[in-house]
């Protein structure tokens, strides 16, 4: 005879099947994120990465809320996306030109109102199950120099809340991590949290990174007070930037150990529904100009027209910020700039624009931008590409360096 009361063994297999459906969902969580992540099928556009999709039951990023320090350094749970996404612009001891990237993404798998009632049937025992997580957590790192691009990619579900996880982020003192990868904040208990990081990353036994970040300027708010919106018809991000970094520390690429110095950029970004349901994909810049001033420019391809204009490119999206060396933003509208291909290059059986022109005409800038090299392509599993460029002028003069991300091609 069983030394359990009945209660007991129906508790029990009710903790086994609460154990069950918190397995299925991390595999169908992480299908979620390998798979639906991919470009729709033709007919099913949904954007990028499925950011297009109907976004009902999670939060909206809307205009009007401005950001709030140092809370928005962490998660947002309520929304559906988010990221806090670094590249750096370094050179070694010898001068060469050195690129890396450091990103984590947060994904939900269900909108806030479904995780409270799965947490409200779940028992104490399932709260505290290390599988059952509401979030899922992807991260990448990147090294560059030359022809050479390594890439490597992590994931991994959040922690119950409360609870220590393999990744997740902390907003004060801020921490953000995914098993050994870390970026920390080190800046004292008066100063903003992101103003001085560590970041680490070890992509495979032979290559990795170490490096130290101050910034030598404020934060940088978006569009209206970190609204960001990205399609005609309202949609968009909160979304602001750190891009004022000065970068120091070591990389090591295929064992060999260089000491580095540079600049970075840090985004932080977090949405709902990002796109529209039929923008295919953005192109997206970053750049440290020579005289001190930062520029960030996006284009988001297809998505509804605006107007009566027709012809490829007709119902694309722009919009940036020009700022100011002291940290003065301007925002820039659709009106305000244009980002126009200029060449491509056969890249992962795909051609991709890796030459461009973008002009501001209220700053005075006409600009060139071109990829360091353009086997650039990240093999993750949301392939997209990302990598350093250069900034020239009409007559060729330098003018700055950066990094273009292109996606959904």
């Amino acid at each position: 005879m069983s030394r359990y009361p009945p209660i007991c063994h129906r508790g029990a297999k009710r903790v086994v099947r609460l154990s069950l459906v918190a397995l299925l969902g991390l595999a169908l969580g992480i299908g979620l994120l390998t798979s639906s992540f991919l470009r729709s099928p033709p007919g099913q556009d949904t954007g990028f990465a499925g950011l297009g999709r109907d976004a009902e039951g999670f939060a909206a990023a809307r205009p009007g809320r401005g950001l709030r320090f140092p809370e928005d350094h962490g998660a947002h749970p309520a929304f559906r996306t988010e990221w806090w996404y670094l590249t750096a612009n370094l050179r070694d001891e010898h001068g060469q030109a050195l690129g890396v990237q450091w990103t984590l993404f947060r994904q939900a798998l269900a909108p806030p109102a479904v995780r409270e009632e799965t947490r409200e049937e779940a028992s104490t025992t399932i709260a505290t199950n290390p599988w059952a997580s509401s979030q899922l957590w992807m991260a990448h790192a990147a090294v560059s120099r030359g022809p050479r691009h390594v890439v490597a990619e992590r994931l991994a579900s959040g922690a119950p809340e409360g609870l220590a996880g393999p990744a997740g982020v902390r907003a004060e003192p801020f921490s953000a991590w995914i098993d050994d990868w870390q970026l920390t904040g080190t800046a004292p208990a008066d100063a903003d949290a992101l103003s001085q990081l560590s970041v680490t990353a070890k992509l495979n036994d032979s290559t990795g990174y170490r490096l130290t970040l101050s910034a030598e300027g404020p934060l940088v708010a978006h569009g209206e007070a970190g609204f960001s919106q990205k399609a005609v018809d309202g949609q968009g991000s909160y979304y602001y930037s750190q891009p004022f970094y000065r970068v120091d520390g070591q990389v090591t690429l295929n064992g060999a150990t260089h000491r580095v110095s540079g600049r970075a950029w840090l985004d932080r970004e977090w949405s709902s529904q990002l796109l529209g349901e039929a923008q295919l994909g953005w192109d997206w810049l970053s750049l440290h100009l020579a005289d001190g001033a930062k520029l960030m420019a996006f284009r988001l391809r297809g998505g509804e027209p605006e107007g009566e204009g027709e012809g490829e490119g007709a119902h694309d999206y722009l919009s940036g910020s020009f700022i100011t060396p002291d940290g003065t933003v301007t925002p820039l509208g659709p009106d305000a700039l244009s980002l126009t291909p200029l060449s491509e290059s056969a890249v992962a059986d795909r051609r991709l624009p890796t030459r461009w022109r973008l002009e501001v005409p209220g700053q005075g800038l006409d600009l060139t931008i071109a990829a360091h090299h353009p086997e650039r392509w990240m093999a993750t599993r949301v392939p997209y590409w990302e990598g350093a460029v250069t900034v020239t002028t009409p007559d060729g003069q330098p003018a700055g360096e950066g990094y273009l991300e292109m996606t959904g091609y």
